[in-house]
């Protein structure tokens, strides 16, 4: 893994848009190691999640089958959110094998990397998408134009976000922000947690 901040963000994203053009060709695999591998995986939940949220919108599956890919969304995410977290620790795990250590006084930023790195994740997969519309038959300029207007505001919040994201790094790893591992704590997926769960549970 580059310890240097822009070389690595230019990893995650060459990382994000080789895979999901290699995933819509051949099956989904993860040849990385390291922080990057854990990228990769995070990525793929992204992937799985893009597509079936796609079959959830098709007015010709059955009733079962929407069911399933509603199981199968709640479950991806779960995962995807699940691995922006081990980003983060992956990230922390950098940070005090460099024995980088922020002040007290350090700052924290809103956002995590591994939260950052989520949304690089998701514009790839808009922007391949949206790639995908510029080879369709069958439609007119105006589809071209929206198709085009929204591929250059991806590029662009692709290029600010990426930006933020290097300079976010460089401070962790000067030491003048401090990076804290924010747990998503989803309660839905935790029978002990969600009302409609454990009712049913003890009711059983």
């Amino acid at each position: 893994m580059s310890t240097d901040p822009k070389q690595l963000v230019q990893d995650v994203l060459h990382l994000q848009e080789t895979t999901v053009a290699a995933w819509h060709e051949e099956e989904i695999a993860n040849r990385y190691d390291g922080l990057l591998a854990t990228v990769c995986t995070q990525h793929e939940f992204n992937f799985r999640l893009w597509h079936e949220e796609d079959i959830a919108r098709s007015p010709d599956v059955s009733d079962a089958r929407i069911a399933a890919v509603k199981r199968a969304i709640d479950g991806y995410n779960q995962q995807r959110n699940d691995w922006i977290e081990r980003i983060d620790e992956a990230l922390l795990d950098e940070l005090n094998r460099f024995g980088v250590q922020a002040g007290e006084s350090a700052p924290l930023n809103t956002e995590t990397p591994g939260s950052a790195i989520d949304r690089l994740s998701i514009m790839s997969l808009r922007i391949y998408h949206l790639r995908e519309q510029l080879e369709r038959d069958g439609v007119g300029a105006e589809h071209f134009a929206k198709v085009n207007e929204k591929l250059a505001r991806c590029r662009l919040q692709l290029k600010d976000l990426s930006t933020s994201l290097a300079e976010h790094l460089a401070d962790l790893f000067s030491g003048r922000k401090h990076l804290r591992v924010y747990r998503q704590m989803k309660m839905y997926n935790d029978p002990t947690l969600n009302p409609y769960l454990y009712d049913k549970s003890q009711a059983a």
